[in-house]
């Protein structure tokens, strides 16, 4: 034995008992349950990405010591990695175009990390942001070196799934209960969410849009779009209880970004359904209708969802205005900014009244951010994966694994469609760690040996009493 597995049964007592002294039982509790987990995670690191895939989704922001739950499960899986790395049982780091790319963003990051060390702009620290950024952009990464199966990939996308019906639960269970922000406010506040007076003023500001444990509801929206398309396409490959999951999260995922009044997130997802019927995708033609449908009568029984969308057509819109005036000022960020903003400071949001603008368009955000070079080096890592995932031919054979390829390349080319009018998935963690996890799922189902061109694909007759989707 050696002299450290000596001195465990000595040292974790001792622990336990100073935790018992400082904290009584309830922190004592909490302490092994946590210690329990980590130490599960790192000696089977894949357990941290499929509890990040489960909680991530559902409670973003959720605190566990100085971090969010969802990025202390990424670093807990990180340390299970380096572990098994040194005992040679993981593949090679992976090396596609996407991953170099993404690696070459990442170093280009520390330039204006220290550029904006200098300025008197934010009191962040700014070396600490930029790891917290990498490491929501590390499922890249993560996903080839973990997920080597399709059992594995399905269990993780059964785990994502779960946590987006979770979010639909806690979002619209609230919402149906009571339309008092005041609910979801003490809630998030069991949950250690960080900043309840902030909180309290996004909730109040506009009390007609749904709250939700993203907090603002243009983060609903697109974490919702997130979840819709894989719901849509989970019940398509499925039978049985999944079938009922993936259906419940497209539908509650479509409601839910009507009541978030997240305009953008609801176009993005109006047209990923159209891009579906164009390509003659089996039932996308009756989906559409369908979606349609639900949107126009949820809004009918919803007037500050009415109101909300009504201001599309409306001169006098205010955050359309606004939207208008960040343009016209961007030139100016650009050159009080060469190298970027960095990440001492957050980018900023726009208050007019104090001559501040930011902008809502997630690739001058990058600029804005990273500086142009920044902004490059994000298109060419875009450019890269639509470059290995694009499908060829039409979608009228749609088989399990080309059905997956179709939902995780929707949903990416949603995410970027909202990116005109929003900048949510350029810099917001945890929201964007899933945008990067469901990006590298997509690139790992185009790497497998599967046909080249969706048409050639088989029908679904991947599980027992399952019939094939064709078109009729």
């Amino acid at each position: 034995m050696t002299r450290g597995a000596m001195l465990l049964p000595v040292g974790l007592p001792l622990l336990f008992g100073a935790l018992m002294m400082l904290g009584g039982a309830p922190l004592m509790m909490v302490a092994v349950v946590g210690a329990v987990v980590a130490v599960a995670i790192v000696t089977q690191p894949l357990r941290g990405l499929l509890l990040f895939a489960l909680l991530a989704p559902a409670v973003p922001w959720m605190k566990a010591g100085p971090l969010p739950l969802p990025e202390a499960l990424l670093v807990l899986t990180w340390a299970g990695v380096a572990i098994q790395w040194l005992g040679g049982r993981l593949p090679a780091w992976p090396r596609g175009r996407p991953e170099r790319l993404l690696g070459w963003l990442a170093l280009w990051a520390l330039v204006p990390m220290v550029a904006g060390q200098l300025r008197p702009e934010g009191v962040g620290i700014g070396p600490l942001n930029w790891a917290r950024w990498v490491l929501n952009l590390s499922p890249v990464f993560l996903l080839p070196l973990l997920v080597r199966d399709e059992r594995t990939r399905d269990r993780l996308m059964l785990a994502l799934l779960l946590g987006f019906a979770g979010l639909l639960v806690i979002a619209l269970g609230f919402f149906a209960i009571s339309r008092d922000p005041t609910r979801m406010t003490a809630f998030l506040a069991t949950l250690r969410y960080p900043n309840p007076e902030v909180i309290k003023d996004i909730f109040y500001a506009d009390p007609g849009r749904m709250p939700s444990p993203w907090i603002h509801p243009n983060s609903t929206g697109a974490a919702m779009l997130l979840a819709a398309p894989l719901g849509v396409f989970y019940a398509v490959v499925n039978q049985g209880w999944r079938r009922w999951l993936g259906a419940f999260v497209f539908v509650a995922g479509t409601g839910g970004i009507v009541f978030s009044g997240s305009r953008g997130a609801l176009l993005c997802l109006g047209v990923f359904v159209a891009w579906l019927a164009w390509r003659k995708t089996p039932y996308a033609g009756r989906g559409l209708v369908l979606a349609i449908l639900l949107a126009v009568s949820l809004l009918l029984v919803y007037p500050p969802a009415q109101k909300r969308f009504a201001s599309l057509f409306s001169s006098n819109d205010v955050s359309t205005g606004v939207r208008f005036d960040e343009y016209t000022h961007f030139p100016g960020n650009a050159l009080r900014y060469p190298l970027g903003l960095g990440f001492k400071a957050e980018t900023p949001a726009s208050s007019p009244e104090k001559g501040v603008y930011g902008i809502s368009n997630l690739w001058l955000n990058y600029w804005f951010k990273l500086g142009l070079p920044g902004m490059l080096l994000f298109i060419a890592v875009t450019l890269a994966w639509w470059r290995e995932v694009r499908l060829t031919g039409d979608f009228r054979h749609v088989g399990p694994h080309n059905a997956l390829r179709i939902a995780t390349t929707g949903t990416v080319l949603a995410a970027l469609g909202t990116g005109f009018i929003d900048h949510y998935f350029s810099f917001t963690q945890v929201l964007i760690s899933l945008f990067w996890l469901i990006l590298a799922m997509g690139l790992m189902l185009a790497r497998t040996s599967q046909p080249a061109s969706i048409a050639t694909a088989k029908p679904l007759t991947n599980r027992p009493g399952s019939r094939p989707v064709n078109c009729p």
